[in-house]
């Protein structure tokens, strides 16, 4: 039987993950489909440029990742402590950066007083988001979600563009992450 993905993701253990995600109904993320002669290869940007904004609003390091014509490939690595100092302001700003908030973070971004109820709810929310932006499901989630709707859109077509959900890796030493990288593993002494 499966095991929740929670029960996969141990911070604990290690903040490294190899996540893959991959599309279905034979579609295209990017190259050259050699049946319709149509190229999918402005996709790539697509990818990169979400990419650099989640980055840019997670606790979330992209260390690599490969865009190929029906999959991608992500290492990430979860900046757990980066997280932990963000200020209340910060958090709720990284939210919104990807998400509308609610009205009384809305109202708080603005300078807007809060009455007291609505400064400890904004405290209580800013917590759960403060979880979500270092979750790497919440990560592959903005990931996915935008780029299938975009490749929907351009497909004209409805449903699903990914493969359920993506699939992750721990990378539990050094060695399996230059193995994914693609970073020669250097031994004590320094050489090849």
């Amino acid at each position: 039987m499966p095991k929740p993905r929670k029960a996969l993701i141990s911070l604990d253990d290690t903040p490294y993950y190899h996540c893959v995600s991959r599309c279905v109904r034979r579609a295209f993320l990017c190259g050259e489909d050699p049946v319709t002669r149509k190229s999918f290869e402005h996709r790539r940007e697509w990818v990169e440029s979400r990419l650099l904004k989640l980055a840019g609003a997670f606790a979330i390091d992209v260390c690599a990742y490969a865009v190929m014509s029906n999959h991608t490939h992500v290492v990430l690595h979860v900046d757990r402590d980066m997280a932990q100092e963000w200020s209340l302001r910060e958090v709720v700003e990284r939210w919104h950066e990807l998400f509308n908030g609610t009205l009384i973070s809305q109202a708080f971004l603005s300078g807007k007083p809060l009455h007291e109820a609505q400064e400890v709810e904004l405290s209580r929310q800013a917590e759960v988001w403060r979880e979500r932006l270092m979750s790497i499901s919440w990560f592959m989630r903005c990931l996915n979600e935008d780029i299938a709707r975009q490749a929907n859109r351009e497909d004209g077509c409805t449903g699903r563009f990914w493969e359920g959900r993506f699939k992750s890796q721990a990378l539990l030493d050094e060695a399996a992450l230059q193995v994914v990288v693609g970073v020669p593993a250097v031994a004590a002494n320094g050489r090849q």
